[in-house]
């Protein structure tokens, strides 16, 4: 799980392999796999560098190779 920060600045964490894409308009928007819409403060690299370390944390880039 990665953590997020909701525009409100309540943070909560997100499971990054439900995330189907990422938009800003202005606003970074996570598009998850369910449909849900959710809007966050981070920008996105921050998300992508956050996926990748969590990946390497749980060993997922041994399959990648």
């Amino acid at each position: 799980m990665i953590a997020v920060t909701q525009l409100n600045g309540k943070q909560y964490w997100i499971n990054p392999h439900q995330i189907e894409a990422i938009e800003t308009n202005p606003d970074v928007t996570l598009i998850m796999l369910s449909g849900k819409h959710v809007i966050i403060r981070e920008k996105p690299e921050e998300v992508i560098d956050r996926i990748v370390a969590y990946r390497r944390q749980i060993g997922a880039f041994k399959n990648e190779e």
